[in-house]
């Protein structure tokens, strides 16, 4: 029987979800977090949010709950983060984009070429004479069964995305991070009990 403390102390996939400022060396900062604790990135991935001003990094770590935990408290006290989640991969929805180049020759030659990628939805994005390009979405599994695939008839080369993902609740990361924004007591206004009686005060 696996007791929640093993569940606990298990490594898994966990997506990390930092919103920051946009300031010059914090991508340093946070991969220095990483490194003093021997922690590999996965993937990394950094954009605009839909907040202005706000941007977002994807980081896809294996490791456990624990670690996982102690890392977003560390994270979070840097001054230029506003906040970070972290998820497993059943609360998110999550994509990567893969770009392969193949000889032309053979996608015209072999039909298996082409009913293949079909089967896995590829589009073409260049045609030239000597390769073309194809482009596709997708999990890590169907990335790279495409391209063991393709690897079969001369694949040339091939790229892949860090991943991107969104939160899968219906309020989503924004409204979490607005309230959080909008509760901030740092941002409230000091009421101060004399300012009222100065007049008073000055005259004494």
């Amino acid at each position: 029987m696996i007791t929640k403390k093993n569940n606990y102390n298990m490594k898994k996939e966990y997506t990390l979800t930092i919103y920051t400022e946009n300031q010059v060396g914090l991508i340093n900062k946070i991969a220095i977090m990483f490194s003093r604790r021997k922690i590999s990135l996965e993937s990394l991935n950094t954009s605009p949010s839909e907040i202005e001003n706000i941007y977002r990094f994807t980081i896809v770590v294996i490791e456990t709950e624990m670690v996982v935990k102690n890392l977003v408290k560390q994270i979070e006290k840097l001054v230029d983060v506003f906040k970070i989640f972290y998820n497993t991969n059943d609360e998110i929805i999550w994509q990567q984009i893969a770009l392969y180049k193949v000889p032309t020759a053979i996608i015209m030659k072999e039909v298996k070429v082409e009913r293949l990628l079909h089967e896995f939805g590829a589009k073409a994005v260049v045609i030239r004479e000597d390769y073309t390009v194809f482009e596709t979405t997708g999990h890590d599994e169907e990335v790279n069964n495409l391209l063991h695939e393709l690897d079969k008839y001369g694949l040339i080369e091939f790229v892949r995305s860090a991943r991107i993902a969104i939160n899968k609740s219906t309020e989503g990361i924004h409204k979490k991070v607005m309230d959080m924004d909008k509760n901030d007591p740092s941002k409230n206004p000091i009421n101060n009990e004399f300012l009222n009686l100065k007049s008073m005060i000055f005259e004494m």
